[in-house]
């Protein structure tokens, strides 16, 4: 299922690219208007992510790991980590009564994808 999660966001990721390519290359009004729905996905993507974070991570975090407590001030800087436990070790969410549905899983994506996008230079 997480495979399948990845190949869909790697297909949406390749379609936002192609598309602000052809942003781009239809002049200076189409580049504002790339970068200002870019904004407003982002916007959105974080305000899903930061919601599952407090939700389902917090939680925990709060009782057992204090020094990694998510807030919207700082969570863009623990995407990388994120990932990693979330969808490569697949060792967060612990517990048996913690999970994350597909449309969580999928949302966390999203918002690690346009963080690191954003971080890297390359806006959505």
């Amino acid at each position: 299922m997480v495979t399948l999660i990845k190949i869909l966001v790697g297909i949406i990721a390749t379609l936002v690219i192609i598309t602000v390519d052809s942003y781009n290359s239809n002049g200076a009004t189409n580049e504002s208007i790339a970068q200002h729905s870019s904004i407003a996905l982002d916007k959105s993507c974080k305000e899903k992510a930061y919601k599952i974070l407090e939700s389902k991570c917090n939680i925990c975090h709060r009782k057992r790991n204090r020094r990694r407590v998510f807030t919207k001030e700082n969570m863009d800087k623990w995407a990388n980590d994120i990932y990693k436990q979330v969808f490569i070790k697949k060792r967060m969410p612990r517990g048996k009564n913690v999970k994350l549905s597909p449309d969580e899983y999928q949302d966390l994506l999203t918002w690690i994808t346009t963080t690191k996008n954003s971080q890297n230079g390359n806006q959505l």
